[in-house]
């Protein structure tokens, strides 16, 4: 089958069909941009859906992400927003590896089309030339040989006519001949041109029409051949995607697979467990007798006033004043038990310090306006915080030290002064930050019920912890006070850390004093405000008893009465062992 010999006389239609075919092909091009644009379109309403439910960063909404429903969503998230990013790889390899590659085939198979057809057009008027000169021919000879007629019978007329003189039937007679031969020539150049157009139609119809046409029709089927390919690349686009997109559905299936009730009520419990305990029985009163009013067993006002208590049952000496009112006049009308019970149930705690929250007060600094279990772990995330603050500044110091060595070594490099300033000032917070954890970590102590034992360094410590966190106990045992009167059971925990301080501070007393190992040269001015520590001037010498054990303290003696404890990076240390040279602790 050729289009060369089957549709010979079809160039107008050929020339419809290959531009109709462009035509579709344009028309795929433009399907395929627009769904390039639908999937960069979707991936970005994916991800911009993704970031709107993510959790914001410092917030209390990000706290809720801890509960394994919440994790499970925040990974369906994340994997929506690699899904929309496998989109987006749709997007980008339609686009590279078929719109581009079809934009650029197409303005080839144009000119190509262009060309063929006015191949085509130029052989079409080069037969259509031929035919001209064959018709004028056709019609000269018709002409002459009419003509030719004519002079023939004029001549024989004149020959027959009797009247008419010798000489005119001679002219006649030769404008005959002239007319013949006239008509005989142009019978030859007809004869001529015909075989010439012949060869010229047989030539256009068997040879160049079918030459161009064969081209035509090739280049027909190779844009037949690349549309589809194209279409099986639109499809090979979507499937080489489909294995991350299955395993973007597989992490949801997971996430959502790894959720956990049960760790998520026990979450909730760490997150509102107050540590309190429930409150005990309510008390019997008896109204039979008139002026004898029972009152709950831990009410202290009772006691004081040397009522009698009555008890029906009691199992716990419970505190109820966070839920029960005090009657403030004996001839206030008792409300029926099913009244108290629904205040009962219906009230809120009220726990010690949050008085001053609801006055307006700032949270103390520690968390003391907090039950005790949530306390503890205020405490301890506050713990954990500044021990990475202080893993991050020591970091930041080592690598000041290396730089500072390197300088030395290669002075072109650098001043090793110029690292001096900031070296001393991230030694300065590595201290602060020491002495702030410290501070949370005796109140994590407490709270938990673990009061460290009474090592060198607690007693360097406790100075510190004691002056600090003072005012605060003062207070929120002010506040632990029940609105009847009477206290909860903390008190025996601050009465009991009350009673230690001077057990430590007798102990510190009748240490013998220690022999001094060398001296100190004070580089900054310390006020030892703290108990255990010792105010220095700089440039002022002073005598070393204990070195630096690590905790970033060293004990010094002044006058031989005044000792105590100063930051090791405070004071440059000469110790009697290495009397060559000075060894400076930062």
């Amino acid at each position: 089958m050729s289009w060369g010999t089957e549709l010979w006389d079809q160039f107008d239609n050929l020339e419809k069909h290959t531009q109709w075919g462009i035509d579709i092909l344009e028309k795929y091009i433009k399907f395929v941009k627009e769904r390039t644009e639908i999937e960069l379109s979707y991936a970005k309403q994916l991800r911009n859906l993704s970031k709107k439910y993510q959790p914001k960063k410092n917030s209390k909404e990000e706290e809720e992400y801890k509960y394994t429903a919440c994790k499970a969503f925040l990974s369906t998230l994340n994997e929506m927003n690699d899904y929309a990013g496998q989109h987006e790889v749709i997007s980008e390899n339609m686009t590279s590896q078929i719109t581009v590659d079809l934009v650029r085939y197409v303005q080839e198979l144009k000119q190509e089309r262009k060309s063929n057809f006015h191949d085509g057009r130029k052989a079409q008027q080069h037969i259509e030339t031929c035919w001209k000169q064959l018709e004028s021919s056709k019609r000269r000879f018709e002409r002459d040989c009419k003509e030719a007629d004519r002079a023939q019978q004029y001549f024989e007329k004149m020959d027959a006519d009797i009247n008419v003189t010798k000489a005119d039937v001679e002219k006649a007679r030769q404008q005959a001949q002239i007319r013949q031969q006239m008509a005989e020539d142009s019978k030859a150049d007809y004869s001529l041109i015909l075989q010439r157009f012949n060869q010229e139609q047989w030539e256009y119809y068997h040879t160049h029409i079918p030459t161009i046409f064969q081209k035509i029709q090739e280049m027909e089927e190779r844009r037949i051949v690349r549309i589809g390919e194209s279409m099986k690349t639109y499809a090979e686009v979507d499937r080489q995607v489909i294995p991350i997109i299955g395993k973007c559905l597989d992490g949801i299936v997971k996430a959502a697979e790894s959720i956990d009730q049960k760790n998520d009520s026990q979450l909730v419990v760490e997150a509102y467990k107050s540590g309190f305990e429930p409150p005990g029985d309510i008390e019997f009163e008896d109204y039979t007798q008139p002026m004898k009013h029972a009152v709950s067993d831990n009410s202290l006002s009772s006691s004081k006033e040397g009522k009698p208590d009555l008890k029906f049952g009691s199992k716990s000496r419970g505190k109820l004043w966070p839920f029960i009112k005090k009657n403030k006049s004996p001839k206030q009308q008792k409300e029926p038990l099913s009244h108290r019970f629904n205040e009962f149930m219906t009230s809120k705690p009220k726990i010690h310090c949050f008085r001053s929250l609801k006055r307006g007060g700032v949270t103390p600094e520690d968390f003391s306006n907090f039950p005790p279990e949530q306390r503890r772990k205020k405490l301890q995330q506050k713990v954990d915080d500044l021990n990475k603050e202080i893993q991050k500044e020591t970091d930041q110091r080592d690598a000041i030290t290396k730089m500072k060595d390197v300088y030395l070594k290669n002075p072109q490099m650098g001043d090793p002064a110029s690292l001096d300033h900031k070296l001393t000032e991230v030694t300065q917070n590595i201290e602060k930050l020491r002495l702030e954890a410290q501070k949370f970590e005796a109140w994590l102590a407490e709270v938990e019920g673990r009061l460290p034992a009474r090592s060198e360094q607690a007693r360097r410590q406790s100075g510190l912890y004691d002056g600090q966190t003072h005012q605060t106990v003062t207070n929120c045992a002010q506040d632990r006070e029940s609105p009847d009167g009477s206290y909860t059971e903390e008190q025996s925990q601050e009465n009991e850390h009350k009673v230690l301080a001077p057990d430590f501070d007798d102990e510190f007393d009748d240490e013998e004093p220690l022999p001094a190992i060398g001296t100190c040269k004070a580089l900054y001015t310390f006020e030892g405000q703290n108990e255990g520590t010792i105010s220095v001037v700089e440039g002022e010498t002073l005598s070393v008893i204990e070195e630096d054990k690590g905790d970033g303290w060293t004990r010094i003696r002044r006058n031989e009465d005044e000792e105590g404890y100063v930051p090791t990076s405070y004071v440059e240390v000469y110790l009697d062992k290495n009397a060559k040279g000075a060894k400076t602790y930062i």
